[in-house]
């Protein structure tokens, strides 16, 4: 089963829903703002991808951190907390096959990934 997290408004999540459906990919979509997000699901995705990939340093959210909130994001751990309690801080989209998690879209990046079976 493939999940897509997200929300639905930013455009890079727009964009891969509308590869998906057009590539024919059945997947569910998660938006993590309107159905929150839990620990277990970022724990699973830190198998996958390291936490400083998910953790969107260049997006409004983290500039709009405090400086001293930014600083204690250290590790994994650290993030996880951020992730949780501020979701929009979160790379989009986060696509979870059943083997592999993969964070952000781009068409020749997804293509790879359904070609290769990595699902």
């Amino acid at each position: 089963m493939i999940t897509l997290y997200g929300i639905p408004n930013c455009d890079t999540v727009k964009k891969a829903r509308v590869w998906l459906a057009g590539q024919q990919q059945e997947f569910t979509f998660h938006d993590f703002k309107k159905q929150g997000l839990d620990a277990a699901t970022v724990q699973h995705w830190l198998k996958h991808v390291d936490w400083e990939t998910l953790v969107n340093k260049k997006g409004t959210t983290w500039r709009g951190l405090p400086d001293e909130r930014k600083a204690a994001v250290t590790d994994a751990a650290s993030a996880t907390a951020l992730m949780l309690e501020n979701p929009s801080v979160i790379k989009r989209p986060v696509l979870r096959t059943a083997t592999a998690c993969h964070v952000g879209f781009k068409p020749e990046q997804y293509q790879q990934i359904f070609t290769n079976q990595d699902q």
